[in-house]
């Protein structure tokens, strides 16, 4: 039995168990499972779980995506462009290689996003004059790279000044630069479901892409203030489902 799972702590709530366990069934997969492993402390439980027999990939998520990192013998250049582990694939000889699929995931979701409206697009960079990333969390650490590897210039926006950023307080008369707004925070996820994060909505226009990473519920209210005056809004699901199948690709590839 091949095994895999996810660590984290909290898991109160996990997209991929669910995710994993319906693919193994609607594919015939039953050679494998897929568990949640939660814990407070990589340094006290990871090296017992890596024990596991069979055990050939985990996820990571909230708060080890950076704690994994000295237990890794090498990083794809995924997670070296992120700083940041999500996807740890066993290999054959014992060692562990981390990767992060949440770069891969939002890219080609942003990618196909856009093209699927605007076929003839050939460069992000161009159709976007720049974006604003909202938080400055893990979650913003993957979009950031994508973004840089696009060509997107992009400002964090945070509740602190930072340099080289914009605070919340500092983006009334802004959005007009920037058509391309991630929400990479958690606010408005389920179940405060009625907030959103701060913004000079009434500066939206029909030019605008909001983007929330948040999936859980289907429309925020950051996307809702989108739609309601004319702009595209996406939710972070086909984020969620394209990572979660960049790494059973990684975990069953074949070097």
């Amino acid at each position: 039995m091949n095994r895999y799972g996810l660590i984290g702590y909290p898991l109160t709530h996990s997209f991929s168990k669910k995710y994993f366990a319906d693919k193994f069934e609607r594919e015939g997969i039953t050679d494998a499972r897929y568990d949640l492993y939660e814990m407070a402390d990589v340094a006290t439980h990871l090296p017992d779980l890596l024990q596991t027999p069979g055990l050939r990939g985990l996820n990571v998520t909230i708060p080890h995506k950076q704690a994994v990192l000295p237990f890794l013998n090498r990083l794809d250049s995924s997670a070296q462009k992120v700083g940041a582990v999500n996807v740890i694939r066993v290999e054959a000889d014992g060692s562990l290689t981390g990767y992060n699929s949440d770069y891969y995931g939002f890219r080609q979701s942003l990618e196909e996003w856009v093209r699927g409206q605007h076929p003839g697009v050939q460069s992000l960079a161009e159709f976007f004059s720049g974006a604003l990333v909202l938080g400055t969390g893990g979650a913003s650490k993957a979009v950031v790279a994508a973004l840089s590897d696009l060509g997107i210039r992009y400002k964090l926006v945070s509740r602190t000044a930072a340099p080289g950023g914009l605070t919340y307080s500092e983006l009334p008369g802004q959005l007009a630069h920037f058509p391309l707004i991630i929400n990479c925070s958690p606010v408005g996820t389920y179940p405060n479901v009625a907030q959103a994060p701060d913004l000079p909505y009434a500066e939206l226009t029909a030019h605008h892409w909001l983007y929330d990473l948040v999936y859980n519920p289907a429309e925020t209210v950051f996307m809702r203030q989108a739609l309601d005056r004319g702009a595209q809004a996406l939710n972070g699901y086909r984020m969620l489902v394209l990572q979660a199948e960049k790494a059973w690709s990684i975990w069953n590839e074949t070097v």
